[in-house]
């Protein structure tokens, strides 16, 4: 290795302030020259130093399933989103429902959905969290008129903090899908994205779920700024 230990996990913080998304470490080694760089390990273990050194620190280094990023500590979120004076957007309690049953039981198809939570799935919500790009279509139930199956995307992943799906709480310690809805509310980043303000006030279900309780979340302005990725 060309750069000594303090030289490389100053290069690896420099690139992740700069970057705004999770690097893995196949990107973080792209950054050197293949005949002069660290290898893997130097990289981990340089990772492992950085998240070592921001203990004390306003940030930290977390690993999420696209990668690592440095991000606000939770507990500084309430000072540092006074930086931002954009409504925050407030998310339904049917669309985290809805995004709890895709999570643990994909691959699932809208009516399964519906059966479970006794409701229709309004189509906002569905739309919402396609292009929040935290669900996809992942194939089509062999029944008649194939309905499309739904899983969850790295995307949803990183959004919540998750390094993967066995990160999601524990089905055997929540005993209601509102109580699971909350535990997934929880592990909102610090700072994360928004839905616009019509997607925010029509995100509900369309029959029975108009004025549930909403969760709120922070903006995009907020996850592009200083806060998710620190400038």
């Amino acid at each position: 290795m060309s750069v000594n230990p303090q030289q490389l996990k100053n290069i690896l913080e420099a690139a992740m302030l700069a970057a705004g998304e999770p690097l893995s470490v196949e990107r973080l080694l792209a950054l050197f020259p293949e005949e002069a760089g660290p290898e893997a390990a130097e990289v981990r273990e340089a990772l492992a130093s950085l998240g070592e050194d921001c203990a004390e620190r306003g940030i930290e280094l977390k690993e999420v399933s696209s990668g690592f990023r440095l991000q606000v500590k939770r507990d500084l979120a309430p000072w540092v989103s006074r930086l931002y004076e954009e409504r925050t957007p407030r998310y339904s309690r049917a669309l985290l429902e809805t995004l709890v049953l895709i999570a643990y039981r994909q691959p699932i198809t809208r009516a399964e959905i519906e059966d479970i939570r006794g409701v229709t799935v309004s189509s906002n919500i569905i739309k919402t969290l396609q292009e929040r790009e935290w669900i996809r279509v992942v194939g089509h139930r062999e029944v008649p008129g194939k309905p499309a199956l739904f899983g969850t995307t790295r995307e949803f992943l990183d959004y919540f903090n998750l390094k993967s799906l066995g990160d999601l709480p524990s089905l055997a310690e929540i005993r209601s899908l509102e109580m699971i809805a909350s535990d997934l509310a929880d592990l909102l980043p610090p700072m994360a994205g928004e839905v616009s303000a019509a997607e925010a006030d029509t995100d509900t279900d369309t029959d029975t779920e108009e004025h549930e309780p909403a969760v709120e979340t922070r903006s995009d302005a907020e996850e592009s700024g200083a806060l998710h990725t620190v400038h």
